[in-house]
């Protein structure tokens, strides 16, 4: 398999995914970077804000290596629960633009994870830019796109994995279902860097104490949606120490 380089969303996604996998922390580089010289995971912002500031240097001593998109997302399919995993075969832009995994990649892992007895859903992810917050905004943007799922960074990252010639694959767990609501005031206590802000977090639960459950049911499902996705990330790297110490 080769290189793989694995790009979260926040920070809080990639600390969880990198104390799940082991992985060390990267001090050659001056954002939070995770792996070692061969297996990469790092954060690049809600809506990939920070992706193409960090992108050349974590590309840097890969060649070209598998780009997963990796993290949370929220359901679209009814049918789709909490904690489970989403493999697409396509992502579906901002702007209906498409943009299909790798086929051998897909496939590959397709395969693994079924052995191993991993629930997944395929089909289409949805990548938007603005939180899809409520069960009729994902109603509509299921009848539009015909999609399982939503996040906020697989289109731009897998176009930015085009363009670098790069294959590129989606692992995303979901954290909240078709008929959940995202509180606005939730999001608004995390920075586009992903990191919280905490005078405002102090702030809000002083003056909306009643927000606690529903920051605490979005964290335990944020958590175990975020163990799935590294139950399938260990996959792909043990596959890639099986490859790599296969007799030549």
């Amino acid at each position: 398999m080769g290189a793989i380089l694995v790009l979260a969303a926040v920070e809080l996604e990639a600390r969880a995914l990198a104390r799940a996998l082991r992985l060390p922390r990267l001090k050659s580089f001056s954002f939070p970077a995770f792996g070692d010289a061969r297996f990469r995971l790092a954060p690049v912002g809600l809506a990939a804000s920070v992706l193409s500031a960090r992108f050349s240097a974590l590309l840097e001593g890969l060649e070209h290596p598998l780009v997963i998109s990796a993290g949370v997302c929220g359901a679209l399919d009814p049918a789709v629960s909490c904690g489970s995993l989403i493999l697409p075969e396509m992502v579906i832009g901002p702007r209906g633009e498409r943009y299909a995994a790798a086929v051998a990649h897909h496939r590959r892992h397709v395969a693994a994870l079924s052995d191993r007895g991993m629930r997944f859903a395929t089909g289409a992810l949805a990548t938007v830019a603005e939180v899809a917050a409520t069960p009729g905004t994902k109603a509509k943007l299921r009848e539009a796109t015909g999609a399982v799922a939503v996040d906020m960074e697989s289109a731009l990252i897998l176009r930015a994995a085009a363009e670098a010639g790069c294959p590129g694959l989606v692992l995303r767990g979901v954290s909240d279902d078709a008929e959940d609501s995202l509180s606005p005031e939730l999001a608004a206590l995390v920075t586009a860097e992903g990191r919280v802000r905490k005078a405002r977090a102090a702030a809000t639960v002083l003056r909306q104490p009643a927000i606690v459950p529903k920051a605490l049911k979005l964290q335990r499902a944020t958590q175990r949606a975020l163990a799935t996705v590294a139950d399938a990330l260990q996959w792909s790297v043990d596959y890639r120490a099986a490859v790599e110490h296969e007799p030549r």
